[in-house]
């Protein structure tokens, strides 16, 4: 069911699809589960896309119904009628992904509807599926609604709709029907002999899969049916378009990707005209050009000048030059354009980008600090440099994703430095981009605080009786952590007694709360020996706290 041009995040997630599919056949680990998830909300996020580009899409043709409704509605209604049919098979298709997480699950449907795959708990569920989809046949998968067989007849619908919309050659030329039939896919042919049995599509895309596989191919389909939505629809406006394509301006225009490069790495660019004709290759010739030359008549480059021609496909050029030294370079050079009536015009660009020497850039999110046994948080960046083509390690510790492009997590063990290396991929090769060093220090110990006092300090008699424990708090520190007191003693002089009781845990027992109560003006308690667990394990002795009744 594939169709269209796919975008890089498709193919990442087609790939991602495939080998997965392919590692069901060894074992269906809770890791490669949790890789379906991952997968399916990539789907999610794509058929999103997808609905956010074909609505601009159906709001563009409504803006030219309003302008030229005449020549405009045949499109227009069959635009709206493709929205209709793929909205609804897509519809459907949720509806069949709800149904299956509500009865494998044994959720109500409210929930089922709502609820993300990752947090179903029977993603390994083979069985409830395969009945609900195929049943206990596979050689003859059952009919009705929720079925494989109900669905592959759906998708065959839609594509016979979709197709028949460019059967009228009054408005579209065979040539467009013959590309959409190839373009939109939707087809759902049979597997063929595997394992030396005839394997329908109904049993191929469904039978004895786990629910978190099913849900995934469901939600491809779905990724499908969007596609071909688009491409009907994106085709459908261009047949629009394609009976008034006209320009009045030609301006020449380079797009680079970056203006900044690395010594020794590529500088590309995209030399075009705007509005320019796909159709008919112009000439685009780098060299330097006469200023002084105004109008289209005249060729702008100097005479004798050193020049490149540089190829053209579909009306674009694309200029490559080897960088070598550093600085601000420039370049220039004309586009060239027949003249309908014979002739050429001429327009001339020019542009610049920089040359720079590698340089690394290792900016801590918190300080040039590294602390043992909690995640420390940096980012790594080179200038220029995609942050995928950045590969970062850390000596005397470990380096992990920080969740997002150029972030990480660093953690060590011990020792009092690590540093961070960096290499950096460039023209294909691995180069080292530098390091940095960091400090590694121990977390600190947190402060005990009682009452909200902390220390030497004096409290109330109201305050004092409503104590309920030892609290740990790091004071002056960056990094959100959280000790545990998990015991701690209490002592104090009653009736000429000194009277010591002890916690094996952040609060005060009863006996404590007891002798709280009976405390009189003047009466020093003594919170000490007041043991901290830390996140990274390790348990510290901290300072206590001394209050006095006033």
């Amino acid at each position: 069911m594939a169709g269209g041009n796919l975008s890089p995040r498709q193919k990442m997630i087609g790939m991602m699809y495939l080998v997965l599919t392919a590692l069901l056949a060894l074992n269906v680990s809770k890791e490669i589960l949790n890789a379906f998830c991952i997968v399916n909300d990539g789907l999610n996020r794509t058929n999103k896309n997808f609905d956010i580009k074909n609505d601009k899409t159906y709001t563009d043709f409504k803006a030219a119904l309003e302008k030229d409704k005449a020549k405009v509605q045949p499109y227009h209604d069959r635009a709206e009628q493709t929205k209709k049919l793929c909205g609804g098979l897509s519809k459907y298709i949720e509806e069949l992904k709800s149904h299956l997480v509500e009865h494998t699950d044994g959720v109500l449907k409210a929930e089922a509807d709502t609820t993300k795959l990752i947090n179903v708990n029977s993603k390994d569920n083979y069985d409830t599926p395969t009945h609900i989809l195929i049943g206990d046949n596979e050689s003859n998968p059952k009919d009705g609604e929720f079925t494989a067989k109900d669905l592959k007849k759906k998708i065959g619908d839609l594509r016979a709709s979709l197709i028949s919309m460019f059967a009228d050659e009054k408005l579209f030329l065979p040539a467009v029907k013959k590309e959409i039939e190839t373009k939109i896919g939707l087809q759902t042919p049979d597997f063929g002999m595997m394992n030396g049995v005839e394997e329908s599509w109904e049993t191929g895309n469904f039978y004895h899969l786990p629910l978190a596989a099913v849900i995934v191919n469901l939600s491809k389909m779905q990724n499908d049916v969007k596609n071909a939505e688009a491409d009907v629809v994106n085709a459908l406006f261009a047949a629009v378009k394609g009976k008034d394509f006209t320009f009045d301006k030609l301006t020449a225009k380079v797009i680079a990707p970056s203006s900044y490069i690395l010594a020794g790495g590529d500088y590309t660019a995209d030399v075009l005209l705007v509005a320019f004709n796909s159709t008919q290759n112009p000439k685009i010739v780098v060299g330097e050009i006469d200023t002084t030359v105004k109008g289209e008549e005249k060729n702008p480059l100097k005479a004798g000048a050193d020049t490149i021609v540089v190829p053209v496909s579909g009306g674009m050029g694309k200029y490559v030059a080897k960088t070598g030294s550093e600085g601000l370079q420039k370049w220039s050079g004309v586009i060239q354009v027949e003249k309908p009536g014979g002739g050429f015009n001429y327009y001339p660009f020019a542009s610049e980008y920089m040359v720079a020497r590698p340089a690394l850039v290792v900016s801590p999110t918190k300080m040039n600090v590294l602390y043992i046994g909690v995640d420390n948080p940096i980012d790594i960046s080179v200038p220029g440099v995609p942050a995928e083509n950045i590969s970062p390690s850390l000596s005397g510790g470990t380096l992990g994703s920080g969740g997002k492009k150029g972030s990480y997590i660093a953690r060590v063990s011990g020792g009092t430095e690590a540093t961070v290396n960096v290499s950096a991929k460039l023209n294909g090769e691995n180069k080292p981009m530098g390091n940095f060093k960091f400090r590694v220090k121990r977390v600190p110990d947190p402060v005990s605080f009682v009452a909200g006092k902390k220390g030497d300090d004096i409290v109330s008699k109201g305050e004092l009786i409503s104590v309920q424990g030892v609290i740990p708090k790091l004071e002056n520190f960056d990094f959100d952590l959280k000790f545990e007191v998990i015991s701690f003693d209490m002592s104090m002089m009653l009736k000429g007694v000194f009277v010591t009781e002890s916690s094996q845990s952040n609060r005060v027992t009863g006996k404590m709360s007891s002798l709280l109560a009976a405390a009189g003006t003047g009466t020093k308690v003594y919170f000490e020996n007041v043991r901290a667990k830390g996140p990274d394990g390790t348990v510290r002795k901290i300072p206590g706290v001394n209050l006095k009744v006033k």
